[in-house]
């Protein structure tokens, strides 16, 4: 019997302490976790976006904006994988409406940039989120808003974007949805996903 209450016992403080902790339960982040996956997120998709749009204002000023727009069909993606194996992560942007369906938006982030639509439509401003995918799978999200830069390729056709530059990016894209977009606006979102 005094062995049986020694092992309850033990369970019992074992239990407490566990309660104690301040680790979140199964299938949650930590506060710690999260805290280094957001500052984890930001830094990436401050640096990638500092590689990408550095590239592209060398392609617009070396072969306009037709230039960049091939620049983009050929290069981008492959400096985003390069930049993910760099940072043992999975790098991507993605919109409601894509130029190129290969950042069509899975469930998740389709829900999270709705969420952002919704915030910056009541005039807030969305924030950078962390969430658990499942068990092994963290994500940042991040908005991307449409820049003056951004409009010369994604606004309006005919008066941002130049018939003979949307001629180009149509044969590129022949399924562009990314476009009529105004100074400000939500263009999308950077989904990051690390390994837990």
């Amino acid at each position: 019997m005094r062995i049986f209450l020694t092992v309850f016992s033990l369970f019992g403080i074992l239990f407490l302490l566990a309660q104690c902790s301040g680790e979140n339960k199964p299938g949650e982040l930590t506060s710690s976790e999260e805290r280094k996956f957001m500052e984890k997120g930001k830094v990436i998709a401050a640096a990638t976006f500092a590689e990408l749009s550095g590239k592209l204002s060398a392609a617009i000023e070396e072969k306009g904006i037709s230039g960049a727009v091939e620049y983009c069909n050929l290069a981008a993606m492959p400096l985003v994988d390069s930049l993910s194996d760099a940072n043992n992560a999975n790098i991507r942007r993605t919109s409601l409406r894509t130029r190129n369906p290969v950042n069509t938006p899975n469930n998740w982030e389709r829900g999270l940039l709705a969420d952002f639509e919704t915030k910056m439509q009541k005039g807030e401003e969305p924030k950078p989120v962390v969430k658990l995918i499942d068990d092994q799978t963290v994500a940042f999200a991040a908005p991307i808003k449409t820049l003056p830069l951004c409009l010369k390729c994604h606004g309006g056709i005919g008066s941002d974007i130049v018939t003979s530059d949307y001629l180009t990016i149509k044969k590129l894209y022949p399924e562009d949805e990314a476009f009529g977009f105004a100074e400000g606006q939500l263009r999308g979102m950077w989904s990051i996903t690390f390994q837990r």
